[in-house]
């Protein structure tokens, strides 16, 4: 691979950004006149974000604040994941993941378009949960950068060691 240019395509989330948009979420909850009295709460349980009111509308107003929350602080709402609430006792409970790292789904898709679509002589190579791209020309990563960063895949792609 000598005289190959290269960069990785990478899914990943700031955990201090997360955790600061929980912290706000929460406090706008325990603040705002809407939440008063419906049990509303939404706490961090190791990766999974756990959010509970007394109705299902309220545990969806709780993740409306929680996405407000992520996308005021560059957080990709792609790297949420989330179900529909589900009664437990009195409370309803909703939950939602964020995800990190490409998909080995997401990751075939990226390579198939990078192979069809992209500039000749750029490989794409799977490498766990992310992408190594490389081409003798860096005009052909320039351009293959551009292809990525518009197809329509299900992940927050960032492009990292460029060199």
């Amino acid at each position: 691979m000598a005289g190959d240019s290269s960069f990785d395509v990478v899914s990943k989330v700031d955990p201090q950004e997360v955790d600061n948009a929980l912290n706000q979420a929460h406090k706008e909850i325990a603040q705002r006149y809407d939440f008063r009295g419906v049990d509303a709460s939404i706490k961090m349980s190791g990766e999974t974000v756990l959010m509970e009111a007394n109705s299902e509308e309220r545990v969806k107003a709780v993740l409306d604040v929680f996405i407000a929350k992520l996308a005021k602080r560059g957080v990709s709402l792609k790297s949420l994941e989330y179900g529909e609430p589900q009664p437990s006792g009195k409370l309803y409970r909703l939950s939602a993941t964020i995800k990190e790292g490409i998909s080995q789904e997401i990751a075939k898709k990226l390579t198939k378009l990078v192979r069809d679509e992209g500039p000749k002589g750029v490989k794409a190579l799977i490498q766990g949960d992310e992408l190594r791209i490389s081409s003798k020309s860096r005009d052909d990563l320039q351009a293959t950068m551009a292809l990525l960063k518009g197809a329509d895949v299900d992940a927050d792609l960032q492009f990292t060691n460029y060199r």
